[in-house]
């Protein structure tokens, strides 16, 4: 939930988080730092992260009041660093983070992580997301170190130059060992997507990889980006993915979809091909197949 205050006379040069207490009935100031702290708060549209900062009045306060429970830090082991070069780095995104901030983070998200990186390498150089991957989803996602990097890799999706392999366990067992799914896809509610007429057009490709009784891994190839495209197109042929209750799948411990390889052209229009380990979690669920 997104509250606006305006700051009146009685929050003139008082501290923020105070002045947070003061304007949101219930948030108490161990909440407001909180909020402050991960990236929750803007003052006047601006992003504050200093508690201590003096209010003036007039100025606009949005504060993000994030679900109890859902903020966790981002501490990630050196292997997630999966490919570095002079132009960007490739990180294992964990499932369950967000790939970018958003009104209620910064701090615990992927986007954070990549730009305290850049910062200990000692670089000034902002984290560009140029690609996501949805928050229950984990695998490959580039981050350029530069302006010009960014424009080169933002070119490559857009115009699909960036190869992409996910994995996902599913409910159901494909009829077909390869088939493909061509249908376009569109917003059909909030946060929901479907397969509808007017949608944007969709095309996946699908691999069986292996079944076992009411189970199956399968590889995806996406050839265009939609959102939820994998989840959407899976779903409408009855292989809902296991951990997506959004649509339609048994529940488990996190949705078991992975990018496992992401392929994309560096400076020198070379191929550069990066994978990415699925976890514990995800090969859990593959070792009973």
């Amino acid at each position: 939930m997104i509250v606006r205050k305006i700051a009146g006379k009685e929050q003139h040069n008082v501290r923020l988080d105070d002045a947070i207490t003061a304007l949101c009935a219930g948030v108490s100031k161990t909440e407001a730092r909180r909020i402050i702290d991960r990236g929750g708060c803007t003052v006047n549209v601006a992003l504050v992260r200093v508690a201590s900062r003096s209010v003036r009045a007039g100025d606009v306060i949005e504060i993000g009041i994030m679900e109890a429970g859902r903020f966790q830090e981002l501490l990630l082991p050196p292997e997630a660093l999966l490919y570095e070069d002079t132009d960007l780095v490739a990180v294992n995104k964990p499932a369950g983070i967000n790939s970018q901030r958003t009104p209620y983070q910064l701090k615990g998200t992927l986007e954070y992580w990549v730009s305290e990186y850049f910062k200990a390498q000692g670089s000034k150089e902002p984290a560009r997301v140029v690609h996501r991957l949805d928050r229950g989803t984990s695998g490959v996602m580039l981050f350029p170190k530069n302006r010009l990097a960014a424009a080169s890799l933002s070119k490559q999706f857009q115009e699909g130059v960036v190869e992409k392999l996910y994995l996902a366990l599913v409910s159901g067992r494909p009829e077909e060992e390869r088939w493909v799914v061509d249908a376009p896809v569109g917003k059909v509610a909030s946060a929901l997507h479907g397969i509808m007429e007017g949608g944007r057009a969709s095309i996946t490709e699908f691999r069986l990889v292996a079944s076992s009784g009411d189970v199956s891994l399968v590889e995806a190839k996406p050839l265009t980006g939609r959102t939820h495209q994998i989840r959407v197109h899976l779903a409408s042929v009855g292989l809902p993915i296991i951990g997506d209750s959004r649509y339609g799948g048994q529940s488990a411990g996190r949705m078991m979809l992975h990018c496992s390889q992401m392929t994309f052209q560096n400076a020198e229009k070379v191929a550069v091909r990066v994978s990415a380990l699925s976890g514990e979690d995800f090969e859990e669920y593959v070792a009973r197949l």
